[in-house]
Order: C-alpha cells, then sequence, then structure tokens
C-alpha cells in the first residue's frame, strides 16, 4: 500500500466522522414530562448504539461509527442538563405551554396541536414548539378568541 492511498484514507476517514454539533437554541429549555422522558430514553438509545461499536478493531471503522452517537450524547447531555419541566396546565381557560389546542383557519380547516417544548415538537404528530408562530400568538388566548398568523386568522376553538 502506498503511502499516497493512506494519506486519501485517512482524510476521508476524518472528513466521515467529522460531524457538526446538533444545534442548541437560545430559547430556554421548557419540557412536559413527556418530553423530558423521550430525552431521557434517546439518551440511552444514543448510549447503547456508542457501546454496540466499542469492540470494533479497526480504528478507522471505529471512528465513523462512534461518530453520531457521540454527537448525540453531547446535545442530548446537554439539553437534559438545561431541561426545566413544567408541570401540565391546571387550567384549560387559557392556552399555556402543554395545552391541546384546537384552532379553525380562516379556510375552514380545523388542528389540534399540543404546544411542547423544541425537542419534542412534531406538527406531523401533532405536537408544535412553544417558540413556533403559531404558539406564540396562541398563548394566553381562550376559546373564541381570533389571531392572525401569516396572513391567516385563527379562531380558538378548544383547549384541553
Amino acid at each position: 500500500m502506498s503511502v499516497a492511498f493512506t494519506k486519501e484514507e485517512s482524510a476521508e476517514t476524518a472528513a466521515e466522522t467529522f460531524l457538526p454539533e446538533r444545534p442548541i437554541s437560545q430559547h430556554a429549555n421548557l419540557v412536559t414530562e413527556a418530553g423530558l422522558k423521550a430525552l431521557e430514553s434517546q439518551l440511552a438509545d444514543a448510549r447503547a448504539a456508542y457501546a454496540a461499536v466499542e469492540n470494533i478493531d479497526d480504528v478507522n471503522e471505529k471512528r465513523r461509527q462512534t461518530a453520531a452517537p457521540l454527537r448525540d450524547i453531547r446535545y442530548l447531555s446537554e439539553r437534559l442538563r438545561t431541561a426545566q419541566l413544567v408541570p401540565a396546565p391546571a387550567s384549560t381557560d387559557a392556552v399555556a405551554f402543554g395545552s391541546l389546542v384546537t384552532f379553525e383557519r380562516d379556510d375552514g380547516r380545523v388542528q389540534t396541536y399540543r404546544i411542547v417544548g423544541e425537542d419534542e415538537a412534531d406538527p406531523k404528530a401533532g405536537s408544535i414548539s412553544y417558540v413556533s408562530p403559531v404558539a406564540r400568538v396562541l398563548h394566553g388566548k381562550t376559546v373564541g378568541d381570533v389571531v392572525t398568523v401569516g396572513g391567516q386568522e385563527l379562531e380558538i376553538v378548544r383547549i384541553g
């Protein structure tokens, strides 16, 4: 094997093992109880993924295989360290963190979302981040209130 080939392989390996850090939001890390449990579970999964490749003998392959789990461990550890558990809303009178909000858009569509922390948010699964534009304008509003987001009117029809 030539030295040139070794250097090229090392450069490729280095590029494959360098993963940019997952960005940490500047917003407070508010979490629901379910969100906190999800972070803990994801951290356990990342640690298990790291442990699963610890016994790989090839140094370059080991670096490739551990890069993502190590990055996730760093991210999730920080998110758990800064997590601020917010109890479920005591009242359904006004929209708050953790509320399940149903609203009708001016085009007739009815949508329901739970307002949660950033790591827990999944709009396709019915949850949005408390820092999203929709959640921000809904916060503190009550049933019957109409708000405008992105040029569309939303009327709150239920808070759960």
